[in-house]
């Protein structure tokens, strides 16, 4: 048996007086990445979106830019705690995911991490790449930097 799921997320970026920040979690599996979530039933993609960065960091102010939308593609098979959770909930182990990412800016700086968590970094464009530790993040990573640099968004806005 395989579920389909979907996951909503964004790479949160500051702009400061040294250039674009980005904001890049430790998840407790081991991996690097921006903050997303599970869709739920009953909501937009927008809603998941600010519900998650709430819920994984406690940002809030949140300004979504226009015309930036990357959808991935991946499977995986739950291990560990998750795939605990799962067989007593009768729920598949193997999973097709969709993940779906917006560009979204804040001026928040302050993060207060989720138990999912154990770490984050705002991180330059330069050294988030290093960070992320799937290539397909870094090839959004990359879009969405381009996009910035082209709508020309000021660091100091």
């Amino acid at each position: 048996m395989i579920a389909f799921e979907k996951s909503v997320g964004a790479i949160v970026f500051r702009s400061t007086e040294n250039g674009f920040m980005f904001l890049i979690l430790d998840y407790d599996d081991g991996y690097r990445n921006f903050p997303k979530g599970h869709m739920e039933p009953s909501e937009t993609e927008e809603q998941t979106l600010r519900r998650e960065i709430k819920e994984e960091t406690g940002i809030t102010q949140l300004k979504i830019l226009p015309g930036f939308r990357k959808t991935t593609h991946y499977f995986y098979r739950a291990k560990g705690e998750e795939k605990r959770r799962r067989q007593q909930n009768n729920r598949a182990i193997n999973i097709f995911k969709t993940v779906v990412n917006y560009l979204a800016k804040t001026p928040e700086e302050n993060v207060i991490l989720s138990p999912e968590h154990i770490g984050y970094a705002w991180l330059s464009y330069e050294d988030a790449l290093k960070r992320l530790t799937y290539q397909s993040n870094r090839k959004i990573l990359k879009k969405a930097f381009k996009i910035l640099n082209n709508l020309n968004i000021s660091c100091q806005s």
